[in-house]
C-alpha cells in the first residue's frame, strides 16, 4: 500500500515511517523542506517531495497514487492565529485527498475529557479536537486516534515526567498532579498507526487509545522513580499555580520549553481517560497486550541509556524559533551580516578534530567559559526561550534537524562542516559553523565562524554589546577544540557509522 507521512521530521513520523516499512507499504514524506530527512536512517528506502499541508498545490502533487494519508502535524500553539492555521490546514488536507481518490486519512490527535464542554478545553487540545472533526467531514473515509500522555523515549511528556522527578525530590506541585490520565507506550501507538492503514471503508470514525493503566501524574512521577531507582518523591499539591505558571516551572525544570510545556500541561487540567476501547476490535491487541506504564517506562529508560533515541519532541520545530535558512556569502542581500572568524592549526588528523566537532554540546558543553553558556541558558529560559537543557539526541552523531541545547543542526557534512543554528530568544537570526579542512601544506586546520544578522536597533545593539566578549567565548572555544583533539592522539582514521537497522520504538 502506498502510504503519505505528514510531519516526519517530527517525533510520532519520524517513528512511523520505519514502522510502515517494515509492514510491507510503500512511503512517500512531504517535507517543507527535504533536506531535514536526509539523514535518517530510513531517508534511502522512502520518496520524499517538497510540499506544506498550507499549500494546496505541492500537497496535491503529493497526494497522488496515495492510498493512505497520515495526518501528524500540528501548529502547537504558535502564535495568535494557531487555531485558524490548524483549521486550514486540515481542510485542505481532507479536499487534496478526496480529489486525489485517496482511500484513508489516519489522524493522530488528542484525547478530549468526556462530558466536558468543548469551550473549557485548552486551545490546543480545542484545536487537535476541530482537526479531527474537519478530517472526519473530508468524505475520504478517515480513522481519528484521540491519545493523551505518550510514553516513549524522547516524547515531550516523557521527559518532562522524567526531569521533573529526578530533578526534584521534594515537588510542590500544581493539583494537577492529582489528575487521572490514561498513558499509553509509544510501541503501542505506532501499532495502532499501521493497523489504521488496513482498516475497511466503512470505518469512519474516532477512536480513543490508551494504555492498560488509568493513574494521577503523581502516581506516574512515583513509578518513574522506582523503576529509575530513585528514592521515594515526596509530592504536595498546592491549588495556586494556573496553566500559565505551571508551564513557567516546568520551564525552569525540565528541558521542555514554556511554548510546549504550557499545550501538556493545559491538556492534564481535566481526567482524559478512554471511554471505549473499539480500536482493539479493528486492530487487536498483540500476543502479549498493550504495554503498562511500567514497561513503557522501562523501555523508555532503556533506550535513553543505550543512547538508542530515534527521535525526540525537539525533532519537530520549536515554536517561535526562526526557520530562515543561513543567507549565502555571495548573494546575501538582506542586509546587515557580522561575523566572527577563528581559524587554528591543529596537531592532529582531521578525523580527530571532528569527532569533537561532532560530539560538541550536551553532556560535553561547548568548550568555553561553561559558566557563560549556563548563564545565556538560563536567561534564554527565564524569556521563554528553549535554553540550553535540550542537550542531544545521540551522544555522538549528529543528522540535520537535531536539536542541539538551544541550537538546531542546519548542516552536518561528515567530516568536514557542522553549521548550526540559534533557536535562542535573539533580536536577530545567529549561526555558527565548523569546518575541518586541511592547508597547501597538508595540515589540519580548524575554522569557525559566528554569523549574525540582527533585526532593528535592537539587534545591533545586542551584537555591539556582546563583541567585547567573543575572544573569550569564540576565541576560547576554537582553542579548546584544537587542543581536545590533540589530546586525544593524532593520526586517527574516521570512523563510519554502523550500518542502518531497525530499532522497536520505546
Amino acid at each position: 500500500m502506498r502510504c503519505l507521512v505528514t510531519g516526519a521530521s517530527g517525533y510520532i513520523g519520524g517513528r512511523l515511517v520505519p514502522e510502515l516499512l517494515a509492514a510491507g507499504h510503500q512511503v512517500r514524506c512531504v517535507a517543507r523542506s527535504p533536506g531535514k530527512l536526509r539523514d535518517h536512517p530510513w531517508a534511502g528506502r522512502v520518496e520524499i517531495v517538497r510540499g506544506d499541508v498550507t499549500d494546496e498545490e505541492s500537497l496535491g502533487a503529493a497526494m497522488e497514487g496515495v492510498e493512505v494519508a497520515y495526518y501528524l502535524v500540528h501548529a502547537l500553539g504558535t502564535g495568535p492565529d494557531f487555531e485558524e492555521t490548524d483549521r486550514r490546514a486540515a481542510t485542505i488536507f481532507g479536499e487534496r485527498a478526496r480529489v486525489a481518490g485517496v482511500r484513508r486519512i489516519v489522524y493522530l490527535g488528542g484525547l478530549t475529557p468526556a462530558g466536558v464542554d468543548e469551550r473549557e478545553l485548552s486551545p490546543h487540545l480545542r484545536s487537535r479536537a476541530e482537526v479531527g472533526r474537519v478530517l472526519l467531514d473530508s468524505g475520504v473515509p478517515t480513522a481519528v486516534l484521540r491519545a493523551g500522555v505518550i510514553i516513549g523515549s524522547g516524547s515531550a511528556s516523557f521527559e518532562m515526567l522524567r526531569y521533573l522527578t529526578e530533578r526534584l525530590p521534594l515537588m510542590v506541585t500544581p493539583r494537577w498532579v492529582r489528575t487521572r490520565t490514561q498513558p499509553i507506550a509509544v510501541r503501542d501507538v505506532l501499532r495502532l498507526l499501521v493497523g489504521c492503514a488496513g482498516l475497511p471503508d466503512d470505518v469512519h470514525r474516532t477512536f480513543d487509545i490508551g494504555g492498560p493503566d488509568i493513574l494521577t501524574y503523581r502516581d506516574m512521577m512515583r513509578r518513574y522513580a522506582a523503576i529509575a531507582g530513585l528514592r521515594g518523591r515526596l509530592i504536595a499539591p498546592v491549588p495556586v499555580l494556573s496553566p500559565g505558571l505551571s508551564s513557567l516551572w516546568v520551564g525552569l525544570v525540565t528541558p521542555v520549553p514554556n511554548g510546549i510545556a504550557r499545550p501538556l500541561v493545559e491538556s492534564l487540567r481535566h481526567e482524559v481517560v478512554c471511554a471505549e476501547r473499539d480500536i482493539a476490535a479493528c486492530v487487536p491487541d498483540p500476543p502479549g497486550g498493550r504495554l503498562g506504564i511500567d514497561q513503557a517506562l522501562e523501555l523508555a529508560l532503556r533506550r535513553i541509556r543505550d543512547a538508542d533515541v530515534a527521535t525526540r519532541w525537539s525533532s519537530a520545530a520549536t515554536p517561535g524559533a526562526p526557520s530562515d535558512p543561513l543567507p549565502t556569502d555571495p548573494d546575501w542581500a538582506g542586509g546587515s551580516l557580522y561575523t566572527d572568524r577563528r581559524e587554528r592549526a591543529v596537531a592532529a588528523s582531521p578525523a580527530d578534530v571532528w569527532r569533537v566537532v561532532e560530539g560538541i554540546g550536551g553532556e560535553n558543553g561547548w568548550y568555553s567559559l561553561p559558566l557563560a553558556w549556563a548563564l545565556r541558558g538560563w536567561i534564554d529560559t527565564l524569556v521563554g526561550g528553549v535554553g540550553l537543557r535540550r542537550g542531544r539526541r545521540d551522544a555522538v552523531r549528529l543528522r540535520v534537524g537535531d536539536s542541539l541545547d538551544f541550537w538546531r543542526v542546519e548542516e552536518v557534512l561528515p567530516p568536514r562542516l557542522l553549521r548550526l543554528r540559534a533557536e535562542m530568544r535573539l533580536p536577530g537570526l545567529a549561526w555558527l559553523e565548523m569546518r575541518v579542512d586541511r592547508d597547501a601544506e597538508g595540515r589540519t586546520v580548524y575554522r569557525q565562524r559566528a554569523l549574525f544578522h540582527p533585526r532593528g536597533l535592537a539587534g545591533q545593539i545586542y551584537w555591539w554589546g556582546v563583541s567585547p566578549f567573543h575572544a573569550l567565548v569564540f576565541g576560547g572555544m576554537a582553542r579548546n577544540i584544537a587542543a581536545k583533539a590533540e589530546s586525544n592522539g593524532g593520526g586517527g582514521t574516521e570512523e563510519t557509522a554502523p550500518a542502518p537497522g531497525r530499532v522497536r520504538p520505546g
